[in-house]
C-alpha cells in the first residue's frame, strides 16, 4: 500500500470516528432535552400537605418586610415584587416573576395551600416544578414566618410584569434532564413536618434555622462547589463547614462576617462575586452572629 493510500485511509478512519463522536453527542443531547421537558412536565405530589392561614397583623408584615428584604426574595422579584432578570448571559435567561396583584402577576389567584406548595415545597398550584424557585432555602421556615412573609407579598401595591422567565441553553437543559442538575423539588425531602417554632438569639438553634437559606448555593451540608444551574462563568460557591479550603478562617469573629455581608468584599478588600448582597446586608445583627456562631461549630 502507497503512502498516499495509507493517509487516505487513516483520515477516512478519522473521519468515520469523529462522525461517530458527533453523532452520540447529537443523540444525547436529544435524549437530554426530551428527559428534561418530561422532567419540567411531571406532577409532585405532596400528600398531607397543611395549608398555612393569612395573617395581615401589623407584627406579620413588619416580619414579613424583614425576610422578603433579607431572603432574597429582592434579587429574583424586585423590592416591589414586580420580577427582575437576574441571570442573561450564555444562553441563559432566568427571570423571577411579578408577584404582586397587578397584571401579570401569577399569584393573583393563589390560595393559602398554594403559597405553602411553591414557598416550603417548589411545586405550582397545577403540581409541577417551578423552575426558578429555590425553595430548598425556604423549606424550613416555621408557619410563623410563612405567614408573616405572604402577609408582606399580599400588601404589596400592584405592578406590571410577566411570568417566570427559564431560558436554558441546551447543553444545561440536558444535563438538567439527566439528572445532574436538579430543581428545587427533586432536592427537597417533601415529608418532614413543618420545622418547629425557633426562638430568635444568638444561638446555635437559631443560627442553624438561618443557614438554611445558604443551601441553595452552598449545598445541603455547606461543602460548597459549583453552583446549580449557574452560568458558566460563575465561580463555585464557597466551603463553609470547617475542612480543607473552607473560607471560614477568613472571619474568626462574627464582627468579620458582618462586615462582608455589609460592604460584599473580603477582609483582604476583594470583591466577592455573585452572592445576593443586595438581600444579605439587609440581615439583622441577631441573624448573622447566630449564623457565624453556627457555621463556626459545624463538624469537618
Amino acid at each position: 500500500m502507497t503512502n498516499n493510500a495509507k493517509r487516505t485511509r487513516w483520515w477516512r478512519v478519522l473521519g468515520i470516528g469523529l462522525g461517530s463522536v458527533l453523532l452520540l453527542a447529537a443523540a444525547a443531547l436529544a435524549t437530554g432535552l426530551f428527559l428534561a421537558e418530561r422532567k419540567m412536565q411531571r406532577r409532585v405530589e405532596l400528600p398531607g400537605l397543611q395549608a398555612v392561614a393569612y395573617r395581615s397583623d401589623a407584627v406579620a408584615l413588619e416580619r414579613g418586610s424583614y425576610l422578603y428584604a433579607s431572603r432574597g426574595c429582592v434579587d429574583c422579584h424586585g423590592a416591589n415584587g414586580a420580577g427582575r432578570t437576574f441571570a442573561d448571559e450564555g444562553g441563559l435567561v432566568i427571570a423571577g416573576p411579578n408577584i404582586t396583584p397587578g397584571p401579570g402577576g401569577v399569584v393573583a389567584a393563589y390560595q393559602p395551600i398554594d403559597w405553602v406548595r411553591a414557598i416550603r415545597h417548589g411545586v405550582s398550584p397545577q403540581g409541577r416544578a417551578l423552575m426558578v424557585m429555590p425553595s430548598e432555602d425556604y423549606n424550613r421556615f416555621t408557619d410563623d414566618d410563612l405567614a408573616a412573609l405572604v402577609a408582606h407579598i399580599r400588601a404589596l401595591p400592584p405592578q406590571s410584569g410577566q411570568g417566570a422567565v427559564v431560558k436554558l441553553p441546551p447543553p444545561v437543559k440536558a444535563l438538567y434532564g439527566f439528572g445532574a442538575i436538579k430543581d428545587a423539588a427533586a432536592k427537597i425531602d417533601h415529608s418532614l413536618p413543618p420545622q418547629a417554632p425557633v426562638p430568635e438569639g444568638v444561638t446555635l438553634e437559631h443560627g442553624r434555622y438561618v443557614a438554611n437559606m445558604c443551601i441553595g448555593c452552598h449545598g445541603a451540608s455547606l461543602a460548597g462547589g459549583k453552583i446549580p444551574g449557574g452560568p458558566p462563568d460563575w465561580p463555585p460557591a464557597s466551603r463553609l463547614k470547617p475542612g480543607e479550603g473552607s473560607v471560614m478562617g477568613r472571619y474568626p469573629d462574627a464582627e468579620a462576617l458582618i462586615a462582608l455581608f455589609r460592604s460584599g468584599q473580603r477582609p483582604d478588600g476583594t470583591v466577592v462575586k455573585v452572592m445576593p448582597f443586595e438581600s444579605l446586608r439587609a440581615m439583622s445583627e441577631t441573624d448573622l452572629r447566630a449564623l457565624h456562631l453556627y457555621l463556626k461549630g459545624l463538624p469537618g
